[in-house]
């Protein structure tokens, strides 16, 4: 393990790996989407959720942790996904996609009132167990990335950052970011000590998280 603060989470042992893939090889199934919370399905189950902003590559990422291609339904439009979109996995876990955030292209009283979906669901659900927060590896720790680590803080949410479009940045400029990333972390009490960095097109990282996951009871 690295002296680093936010070390790279390390790739699991076999038997960890084991246990992600036959969790995301098995039964996986949209369940429904959320638009009150009053519609939430039953808190009976470990979850975790996955937010970024629009276009970071979250429906990507989805679609390669469960090797299905149109689990989750990917939008060039900043703000099409207006749901918070509910996965089973197995019986065990609930995965979450919440809204894309950052909202370029949404009208002001849409943008209104996700922010409050968003905010009373991380603050009033007590079976999330953990936040991902996916960052464009390209550009690093945004603005509207720090609202939403904000939001997880006073929530007191957990919640671990995944570099996407890992393969898009050449190694040379991997520190740069990755030290930006760490700093700004550091400035985030409910932020977990491990960065996990991805792939969807190369696959990198996704053994890694779905490990992660699968050890989230």
């Amino acid at each position: 393990m690295s002296t680093l603060p936010f070390p790279l989470a390390p790739e699991p042992d076999t038997a960890t790996a084991e246990r992600g893939r036959k969790l995301f090889a098995g039964q996986v199934d949209f369940l429904k989407g959320v638009v009150a919370m009053d519609g939430l399905p039953p808190a009976d189950r470990a979850e975790v959720c996955f937010a970024g902003r629009s276009n970071v590559g979250k429906s990507s990422l989805i679609n390669a942790l469960t090797n299905r291609k149109g689990l989750a339904r990917a939008s060039n439009t900043p703000g099409r996904t207006q749901e918070i979109n509910y996965f089973t996995l197995g019986d065990s876990h609930f995965l979450v996609d919440l809204p894309g955030y950052g909202y370029a292209e949404a009208p002001v009283a849409v943008v209104e009132k996700w922010q409050r979906l968003l905010k009373a669901y991380l603050a009033g659900r007590q079976t999330l167990r953990r936040a991902f927060v996916l960052i464009d590896a390209r550009h690093g720790v945004k603005p509207v990335d720090e609202e939403i680590m904000g939001l997880l803080d006073s929530a007191a949410v957990t919640f671990q950052a995944v570099l996407t479009k890992a393969d898009k940045v050449k190694a040379k400029d991997m520190d740069r970011v990755l030290d930006q990333v760490r700093g700004r972390l550091a400035t985030h009490p409910a932020a977990f000590p491990e960065i996990v960095l991805t792939s969807s097109e190369k696959g990198d990282g996704i053994a890694t998280l779905r490990a992660i996951i699968a050890g989230i009871a």
